[in-house]
């Protein structure tokens, strides 16, 4: 299945943190959006793997994503090395994405800046038409490279190359984040049980406070920011948002 946008986690909850609002943008807009998880998140402190998968659905539900799949890369020990590459370049060509939003760069967690070094290279490889990969039914994959490799924020700050707007669908955004009962505090049950990073009320509060400061610089109520390595070109100066007083 062919999609306009492919979004990739290293775990389950990732990409709902980083981009959901944006996703939930284009699929109302009419666009194709596939989410790909590459590890079930099994080394989380809370839930299992069990969970992961039933919270992972029910966010998917939510932002109405067309597809959804896990590569089932090992938590924490997976490599950006050909094994890992191969796999994540016949998902690549599965889709056929214009656009992959990944894990940034560099961060708190070393699972996201490793997993967003392996997004990167998996895209550019992918291009090549001397990597031979087959499809899930044996038959040779063509080759693909993505339009634009793109990154979401997400624990440390960076400074974004652009914003998006998604005061619109901030409640659904947050809906979808909340659909991880285990991950994160959704109210006095979510006490129970060994206590996280991400499981004490004010890490959404975080998540929350950082939209707003994101929107406030382009004079919205919310946004998401991004990183691209690749210069970004406007058709027009209609896609920029203008707020005139």
């Amino acid at each position: 299945m062919k999609v306009d946008i492919l979004a990739i986690g290293v775990h389950p909850d990732d990409v709902e943190l980083g981009c959901s609002g944006t996703l939930i943008n284009e699929i109302n807009k009419g666009k194709k959006v596939a989410i790909l998880d590459l590890t079930q998140g099994e080394l989380g402190t809370r839930g299992t793997v069990e969970t992961r998968y039933e919270e992972a659905a029910r966010a998917a539900m939510i932002m109405g994503i067309h597809a959804r799949e896990n590569l089932k890369m090992r938590d924490g020990f997976f490599r950006n090395d050909e094994e890992h590459q191969r796999l994540l370049i016949a998902a690549i060509r599965k889709y056929r994405p214009s656009i992959v939003i990944g894990n940034i760069l560099r961060d708190r967690h070393p699972d996201h800046g490793r997993a967003g070094n392996l997004i990167g290279d998996s895209c550019f490889l992918s291009g090549l038409a001397k990597i031979e990969t087959l499809d899930e039914t044996g038959k040779p994959q063509e080759r693909w490279r993505p339009a634009y490799v793109l990154q979401y924020i997400q624990d440390w700050y960076h400074e974004p190359d652009f914003l998006i707007d998604i005061s619109a669908v901030f409640e659904q955004r947050m809906k979808a984040i909340e659909a991880y009962s285990t991950q994160f505090y959704t109210g006095p049950a979510s006490q129970d049980g060994p206590q996280t990073y991400i499981s004490k009320p004010g890490f959404l509060d975080s998540v929350i406070a950082r939209a707003r400061m994101f929107g406030k610089r382009i004079g919205v109520e919310y946004a998401e920011g991004f990183l691209s390595e690749k210069k970004l070109g406007l058709q027009n100066l209609d896609a920029l948002i203008l707020n005139e007083t």
